[in-house]
């Protein structure tokens, strides 16, 4: 991963979770060709068990195919929740916590 790359490193992205794509607006361009292309997303690894996935993979510079930086996306329902982490240097760093029920419990009144 590449710290030149970037103009700022695992920025706090609140509950942005991406699964696929890239943070552009945090691109300073290729360190090693100065190429501010797209970026190509290489090595995808997609793991699941029956309440975990996971899913991998690399942003690299289109032109010169150098590592800018390695994505990480997770996602895993826990309870009657559902979880969502990703973890980047180019795209950042996120959490969301979602209920699988039609209302929310935790936003619900505790009396009435």
């Amino acid at each position: 991963m590449c710290n030149e790359c970037v103009k700022e490193e695992y920025p706090d992205r609140e509950n942005i979770c991406l699964e696929e794509g890239a943070f552009f607006q945090n691109f300073a361009g290729c360190s090693q060709c100065q190429g501010q292309d797209v970026l190509l997303a290489e090595n995808r690894i997609r793991e699941e068990s029956e309440e975990d996935e996971t899913i991998t993979y690399d942003h690299v510079c289109k032109q010169c195919f150098h590592l800018i930086a390695s994505h990480v996306y997770r996602f895993r329902v826990e309870d009657e929740f559902q979880e969502y982490e990703m973890s980047c240097m180019l795209c950042g760093t996120s959490d969301d916590t979602r209920s699988i029920m039609p209302y929310d419990p935790r936003q619900q009144p505790l009396f009435y």
